[in-house]
């Protein structure tokens, strides 16, 4: 008797350990989140599961998880502007810093628009007043740029207001896929 309480203790305090184990790393450094809504069509779809690494450096073009403005959901963007980026649309191309930059996670969705312009012309200071983006923020975009409430709506996001990086589609599988821009800076 006494081997087994011995051996139902080790097993209990295992599964107890586990358990802490796996709270702390998907508290601290990854989770699986959900895409719920069109706003980062066709880079990712309703539905979808992604891979979040919370411990990532967050880079211009990266797909990022953050908070809705009401904190009542998580929204899923990809970072346009790092702190000290100037950013403007016209003509539908993308200037940071005053350089034209390609924007090639777009051209699916794109090819698919007939109603004009994809990107509605602005600059950062038409929309915040702010010339560049502000230390410790970020500008971020859908990537279906006709449906997405983002930094054109809610304006920058803080840094740290940001869950993390979302590296992968994990789900469903037949998606499986990276999330990596090439044309990181």
């Amino acid at each position: 008797m006494k081997h087994f309480l011995s051996e139902a203790f080790e097993f209990i305090v295992s599964i107890v350990i586990g358990i802490a184990v796996a709270i702390l790393l998907t508290t601290f450094v990854f989770q699986q989140v959900q895409v719920d809504g069109h706003s980062m069509d066709n880079t990712l779809q309703d539905g979808e599961r992604l891979f979040l690494w919370k411990l990532a450096k967050i880079n211009r073009f990266d797909v990022v998880v953050l908070d809705s403005p009401d904190k009542t959901k998580l929204f899923v963007k990809r970072v346009i502007g790092m702190p000290g980026d100037s950013i403007e649309f016209k003509d539908d191309q993308l200037f940071l810093n005053g350089q034209v930059v390609a924007e090639p996670y777009l051209d699916s969705k794109k090819s698919e628009y007939t109603g004009g312009k994809f990107t509605e012309d602005f600059s950062l200071e038409e929309l915040t007043g702010e010339s560049t983006v502000p230390e410790g923020k970020v500008f971020v975009m859908g990537d279906n740029r006709q449906n997405s409430t983002d930094s054109r709506v809610i304006g920058f996001v803080d840094m740290d207001a940001l869950h993390g990086q979302a590296t992968h589609i994990i789900w469903p599988l037949s998606e499986f896929s990276s999330l990596s821009v090439d044309s990181k800076e």
